[in-house]
């Protein structure tokens, strides 16, 4: 079994936490990176200016190109875990463009996201939706601030 563990991450909270499932399940890890990168400034969601507030009160404006959401050896991987932050209660958008550029066909895909306080809504299956293949599992939301043993504790959960 090979597994990958692909993510975003603004603020290296979800970098954190997939660091941790890709060491303790021996993952080989994927950064989903926007070719124009969120700045601290972009991500203010106090600030009605702000890119993230432009981009959730258009939805038109959410479509973020990657620098490549091409997985070397994609096909190699029977288990992808898809980690993000969960913004206005859905997967930070760049995370829409690497689920839809790739084939989840025959693979078991495990959602976790990221949040101070936001619950991970449906953003599991909306993200399942936009694939349209896969076998795909419930997610699981952390807190930011979740410590690593509590983290290696949900892998040991999904037996993989």
């Amino acid at each position: 079994m090979t597994t990958l563990v692909a993510y975003y991450s603004a603020e290296g909270y979800t970098k954190r936490v997939a660091e941790t499932i890709a060491d303790a399940t021996g993952a080989d890890l994927f950064e989903i990176i926007p070719a124009d990168p969120y700045t601290d400034t972009d991500l203010d969601w106090r600030d009605a200016n702000s890119r993230v507030v432009r981009e959730h009160d258009d939805p038109t404006l959410r479509e973020t190109p990657l620098d490549s959401a091409a997985v070397p050896d994609w096909d190699s991987y029977d288990t992808v875990l898809i980690g993000y932050p969960i913004w206005w209660g859905i997967a930070a958008w760049p995370v829409n463009g690497f689920v839809t550029d790739n084939d989840f066909a025959g693979k078991t895909v495990v959602p976790f996201c990221t949040s101070a306080s936001s619950p991970l809504g449906d953003s599991d299956t909306r993200l399942a939706a936009l694939a349209d293949a896969g076998d795909w599992r419930p997610g699981h939301r952390f807190q930011s601030a979740v410590s690593d043993n509590d983290v290696r504790k949900w892998v040991e959960s999904l037996g993989i």
